[in-house]
């Protein structure tokens, strides 16, 4: 494996300088490449996303590397098709975030002085409004997966003090939306109300993961995996079709995955 502290900044620029001129070349020539828009690419781009996270999630770093490429490549491609549209380059896309980070960091490149890293989220949140944001939660993206977004909702209002006080009164609140979904379960309420008490059980489960340092979204995705690796024992287990086996059987193999896995 490559070792990063071995290449320069000048390696480093040089690695970057050669991902441009390999697009330059894939656009003029490679007929799928010269294809491509900013929509086309979209759902590519998602994808790429979620195989980082699932790089991440797997603590593989090889993985890592090569789904960090990979969306470098998505990057500079945008930067190509908006510079082929005289509207900007990958030079102007860089010096924007840098722009952006050295205003946003005045505790570092000015002389404002903080305490600790959440001081340092508050007054980024601040200078967002002063740059002209409608709202604290207008940066959240419409699409992000509704568990993520509701972490980043809570995460952003917090900034501004809309914040419970201690875990406890999270846990309280908890507790209180599960007694009201409770409630629209024995009345019978509609859909509608059983679904929105239910969303308020998640949002706010949402929120005591955060007071417990815990990223919801990660947690799950790693409980997913669990599932999914016990229920495919029980398939490669079972000595009967599954449709065909009691909830008893199954079960016996779903304990017996949770010892043999724990030993892979």
């Amino acid at each position: 494996m490559t070792n990063p502290t071995l290449n320069s900044l000048q390696d480093k620029l040089d690695a970057f300088a050669r991902l441009l001129k390999i697009m330059d070349e894939l656009r003029e020539g490679c007929p799928w490449d010269r294809k491509q828009t900013f929509q086309s690419l979209r759902n590519l781009t998602i994808e790429e996303t979620y195989e980082l996270a699932d790089a991440i999630i797997e603590e593989n770093i090889e993985d890592i590397k090569e789904e960090s490429g990979d969306i470098m490549l998505h990057l500079v491609f945008y930067a190509k098709i908006a510079s082929e549209k005289g509207a900007w380059d990958i030079a102007d896309a860089l010096n924007a975030v840098c722009d952006k980070l050295i205003k946003r960091h005045p505790h570092i490149y000015g002389d404002l002085t903080v305490a600790d890293e959440e001081e340092v989220k508050k007054n980024w949140e601040q200078l967002k409004l002063q740059e002209g944001k409608k709202g604290v939660l207008a940066g959240v993206p419409n699409s992000l997966p509704a568990m993520v977004k509701a972490y980043r909702m809570q995460e952003k209002t917090k900034q501004v003090g809309f914040e419970w006080e201690t875990r406890e009164q999270v846990w309280e609140k908890v507790q209180e939306e599960m007694a009201e979904l409770q409630e629209t379960l024995e009345k019978n309420m509609s859909q509608e109300k059983k679904e929105e008490e239910f969303g308020d059980v998640l949002f706010s489960l949402v929120n005591y993961a955060r007071f417990l340092n815990i990223d919801p979204e990660t947690a799950l995705e790693r409980i997913n995996k669990k599932f999914k690796s016990r229920f495919e024992y029980i398939e490669e287990k079972a000595p009967k079709p599954l449709k065909d086996m009691t909830l008893d059987e199954m079960d016996a193999l779903w304990n017996e995955a949770k010892i043999e896995l724990k030993k892979s």
